[in-house]
């Protein structure tokens, strides 16, 4: 990294390799905690600032087993504790921390889906999960991440700023999202969809409550904060971590099922990466990613206009893509796509300035 000029990396610290058992009280692994210090050391030796995601996506499983990991409130101190640990340590050396990595995937995948870890879903979304709720555990979880954050953002702001003077954010991923034809109805799909899934964590830690639009559709499914809640999330973070890969069509879903409630179709909106009447994007070789770069420039403004101009780094972004067997090394490392791919999103970032909201009436 350093003969490359890099001079940030980003790494994530396993909550289970410091506290093998979640709780700081039943002991803190003294070899996970130097194995932190080593890398850490090793980047500043070399002149690379450290990043440090503090949560991303592995609650210790003895927290899973004792209350069901972020299915409870009960988790929010036992991460405060974690992050003290966690600032007590490294806070000398490590000055940008990032509180929770993109929890919308966490929430979808593991408590919506049922395709990740702790695999929970309505058994009408999947048949291998054993338990769960598509309708409700999503918004409980989210509710308890966020939580979550408010804690550790706090507990930096008052007892470790102003000694160590570092800054605490948050990463959020999302897609951006275009309306699949310039009607009304799919114009507000689209900013339903955006809602759902960048709104959902950006409008508490900016402002405190959820979005008007996840308010109406998911109703009491959606849990509240109370006033000392809000006021903890309010402002809780000095930065934006973002996690731009693609971008999707976004129409209106008339169709509803309420006998079947999920996070996923909440909006009461259908995404798509394809439309036949816009060919404005191109496939990347894998399933869900589609190019287009304008959808970062779009993003970028969105985010300055709605939530009061954060100071963003772009933490992630990325181009995925099948080997192909039949190239040789020196073709493969000719990797033009890459280079293309990049080069677009750069130009995004300072095509942002002048950008206009595709979806904006």
């Amino acid at each position: 990294m350093k003969y490359m000029n890099v001079d940030a990396y980003r790494l994530s610290i396993s909550w289970s390799r410091v506290i093998p058992y979640g709780k700081r009280s039943t002991g803190v692994n003294r070899k996970g905690i130097q194995f932190y210090h080593t890398i850490i050391d090793l980047l500043l030796e070399n002149g690379i600032e450290p990043y440090v995601t503090i949560w991303h996506w592995d609650t210790p499983q003895a927290l899973e087993a004792e209350y069901g990991g972020f299915l409870s409130r009960d988790i929010v101190k036992d991460f405060e504790d974690y992050c003290d640990l966690l600032f007590e340590e490294y806070g000398k050396k490590v000055t940008k921390w990032i509180t929770l990595n993109e929890p919308v995937t966490y929430v979808m995948r593991g408590y919506d889906e049922g395709l990740m870890a702790p695999g929970r879903c309505s058994v009408w979304v999947n048949r291998a999960c054993l338990a769960g709720n598509s309708g409700t555990e999503p918004y409980i979880v989210t509710h308890n991440l966020l939580l979550a954050h408010a804690a550790g953002y706090r507990l930096y702001e008052q007892k470790y700023k102003a000694s160590q003077g570092g800054e605490v954010g948050i990463t959020i991923v999302t897609f951006w999202f275009v309306p699949y034809t310039d009607t009304p109805a799919d114009r507000d799909a689209a900013k339903r969809s955006i809602d759902f899934m960048f709104g959902w964590y950006m409008d508490p830690i900016t402002y405190g409550r959820y979005p008007q639009n996840m308010v109406d559709l998911v109703g009491t499914r959606l849990p509240t904060f109370n006033d000392e809640e809000s006021a903890s999330l309010r402002g809780s973070y000095d930065f934006l971590g973002l996690n731009y890969y693609t971008a999707y069509y976004s129409m209106n879903n008339p169709n509803f099922d309420p006998e079947h409630l999920e996070y996923l179709k909440d909006s009461h909106a259908i995404t798509t990466g394809k439309n036949e009447l816009y060919y404005i994007y191109a496939s990347l070789g894998s399933s869900w990613q589609y190019l287009y770069p304008q959808g970062l420039q779009y993003l970028l403004n969105y985010t300055k206009d709605e939530y009061r101009n954060p100071h963003i780094y772009i933490t992630e972004n990325g181009l995925s893509q099948e080997d192909d067997p039949t190239q040789t090394i020196e073709e493969a490392t000719q990797d033009d796509t890459r280079i293309q791919f990049y080069d677009s999103h750069l130009d995004s970032v300072l095509q942002s300035m002048t950008s206009v909201l595709i979806f904006s009436t």
